[in-house]
């Protein structure tokens, strides 16, 4: 079956739009918080998997949960507040965004193996298709999207 939304032709197979997944979460900067994040990404994939019936491997897992750590590490130690982490996934990406009250912008540098630390967002640049950051009235948010295969990079 398809459907006309706005103009837009979108294929919905059972007759009902797919509405992509979103779950969103906030940490106070405690202990364990990091920890904490990487399990809620753990979580929403196999949600993924099972409400979506996304086309997600083991791979796909391991991106989702090391591009999490990054970006919420980095609002843990760059902002004084709370930082709120957003996932959003369909059938092909996961969009990965966290919010926090730092208004820095962060700093991609370049490449250098002889370097000891400041790899996060040269890693998430590695693994996503698309990178952006923006300041927001309260700090600022960084989105990553995750293909979920490999020819979408």
């Amino acid at each position: 079956m398809i459907e006309h939304l706005g103009g837009a032709v979108m294929p919905t197979g059972f007759g009902v739009p797919a509405e992509p997944l979103r779950r969103a979460t906030h940490f106070t900067g405690e202990p364990g918080c990091i920890a904490e994040a990487r399990a809620f990404a753990e979580n929403f994939i196999e949600q993924l998997r099972k409400d979506l019936c996304a086309p997600t491997d083991q791979r796909v897992d391991g991106e989702l949960v090391l591009v999490v750590s990054e970006l919420v590490t980095n609002a843990d130690r760059h902002s004084h507040g709370p930082y709120v982490l957003d996932l959003e996934g369909s059938d092909t990406s996961v969009t990965v965004s966290v919010y926090d009250s730092s208004a820095a912008l962060p700093l991609r540098y370049p490449r250098d193996p002889e370097r000891i630390g400041r790899h996060g967002l040269e890693i998430v640049h590695a693994l996503a298709s698309e990178v952006t950051a923006r300041r927001v009235p309260v700090g600022k948010y960084v989105r990553a999207v995750l293909p979920l295969n490999r020819t979408g990079r």
